[in-house]
C-alpha cells in the first residue's frame, strides 16, 4: 500500500540578492497524526496511494568515523563571492550518517536559481572522496518544488562500499559542519558536510513473480511480497530509500478512496515523496508471492519478514521495481537513477 497527494509549492522568483535556503522535500503521508517511532523523528502518517501523496521525511542519522577525502571528482572550486543562494543552505545528508550505497547528495532551494545563475552555483559545490568516483551534479525538477531549485550529485555508478566522502557548498572557509545532531542547514555563507557510504543492499522487487530479492554483502535472499494491483500499480524503476518509520498511518481519504482503508501500517521503509513505502501488510500473509493486491506500496508478510528487511536497511540502500509500468521521475524522491549517465550529465549547467 502507499500514501499520497500531489502537491506544489509557489515560490517566487529568485533575485541576485535574493537569500534562498536549500531542503529537499521528501514530506509526510496524510494530515492524520500517527503514532510510534521511527528512525529517527518518531511518527509518521500515511495514506495508500503511492503517486499521489507526499510522505514525511526521517532524520536517520548514524555515526560514522571522520573522513579524510583524498579524492576530489567535484565541480572546480571558484574564488568568486559567495552568491546570496549559499545563505541558509541545506544538504540531505546529516553530518557523520552513514548511508546505502545508492545516496545522491540533494541540495535544494526555497526559490528557483535562474539558468544563468546555475553554473556559478555549481562551481561552489564540491565533492572529495576517498576513493576515485566519476560523477556530476545535474538539476533535477523535484516534485514538489519549482524548476531551479533542486540540484543532485550522483556517481555514474552506485558509491563504493567504505567510500567517505565530504562535500562542501558555498565557502569553503565558513568552518561550519552544524554538528552530528542538528539540521543540514546554516544562514552562514557555506556548509560542509562528512558521511560516509556503507555496505551494498540493493533490493529487486518482480511484480510478475511476487518476489523481491536482497543482495546484501555478497549474501542473496529471496522474499515473497505482494505490489500493487492492476490500475494502482507500484512505479516501476530504481528508488533510493529516504527514511523508515516505525508505523505510519494511511488513510484512503486523502487519495480520493473514499473510506476504503484506514489504519497503522508497522515497518514502513519510504521510497517515494508521492509515497510509496516497502511495508508490513497482513495481506501479504495470505497474497505475497502469489498475487498483486496493495494500492502501490509493496508489501511483506507479518511473520517478522517486515520487521527483518526495517531493520536491515539505511537510507541511501536500493530498491528496484521491475515489470511494472510507469518509471518514477528522478524528482519524486530520490529517483536519479533512472536517468542514463549522458542524460544525466546533461542536467548540469557546466556540460
Amino acid at each position: 500500500m502507499t500514501s499520497g497527494v500531489r502537491t506544489s509549492r509557489l515560490a517566487r522568483a529568485l533575485s541576485a540578492a535574493a537569500v534562498c535556503a536549500l531542503a529537499l522535500a521528501l514530506a509526510g503521508c496524510s494530515a492524520q497524526a500517527g503514532a510510534g517511532t521511527g528512525a529517527g523523528t518518531g511518527a509518521s502518517t500515511g495514506a495508500d496511494d503511492q503517486k499521489q501523496q507526499p510522505a514525511a521525511a526521517d532524520q536517520a542519522r548514524r555515526a560514522s568515523p571522520k573522513a579524510e577525502p583524498t579524492a576530489s571528482t567535484a565541480s572546480p572550486a571558484s574564488t568568486a563571492p559567495v552568491p546570496a543562494a549559499f545563505k541558509g543552505i541545506r544538504i540531505n545528508i546529516a553530518d557523520r550518517q552513514t548511508v546505502g550505497v545508492g545516496m545522491p547528495i540533494s541540495v535544494t532551494f526555497d526559490r528557483p536559481v535562474p539558468a544563468a545563475e546555475r553554473a556559478a552555483v555549481e562551481r561552489l559545490l564540491t565533492v572529495k572522496t576517498t576513493t576515485g568516483v566519476t560523477g556530476s551534479w545535474s538539476w533535477v525538477k523535484d516534485r514538489n518544488l519549482l524548476d531551479g531549485q533542486r540540484v543532485d550529485y550522483r556517481p555514474r555508478d552506485f558509491w563504493k562500499p567504505g567510500t567517505e566522502v565530504t562535500v562542501r557548498a558555498g565557502s569553503a572557509s565558513s568552518g561550519y559542519s552544524g554538528g552530528s545532531g542538528s539540521p543540514s542547514h546554516s544562514n552562514h555563507s557555506g556548509l560542509t558536510r562528512h558521511f560516509t557510504v556503507g555496505r551494498s543492499l540493493v533490493a529487486t522487487v518482480d511484480v510478475r513473480t511476487h518476489t523481491m530479492t536482497v543482495e546484501k554483502d555478497g549474501t542473496t535472499r529471496r522474499v515473497p511480497i505482494t505490489a500493487g494491483a492492476p490500475g494502482m500499480d507500484t512505479w516501476n524503476g530504481t528508488m533510493v530509500v529516504s527514511d523508515k518509520q516505525r508505523r505510519v498511518l494511511m488513510d484512503s481519504r486523502t487519495v480520493g478512496y473514499g473510506d476504503a482503508y484506514k489504519g497503522y501500517y508497522a515497518y514502513a521503509v519510504h521510497l517515494t515523496t508521492s509515497g510509496t513505502y516497502l511495508h508490513e501488510n497482513p495481506k501479504a500473509d495470505t497474497y505475497a508471492g502469489r498475487q498483486n493486491v496493495t494500492h502501490g506500496c509493496v508489501g511483506l508478510a507479518t511473520d517478522g519478514t517486515a520487521r527483518r528487511f526495517y531493520e536491515e536497511v539505511i537510507p541511501g540502500d536500493v530498491v528496484r521495481v521491475t515489470g511494472s509500468t510507469e518509471t518514477v521521475a528522478a524528482g519524486n524522491g530520490y529517483g536519479d537513477w533512472n536517468l542514463g549517465w549522458d542524460e544525466w550529465r546533461a542536467g548540469s549547467a557546466l556540460r
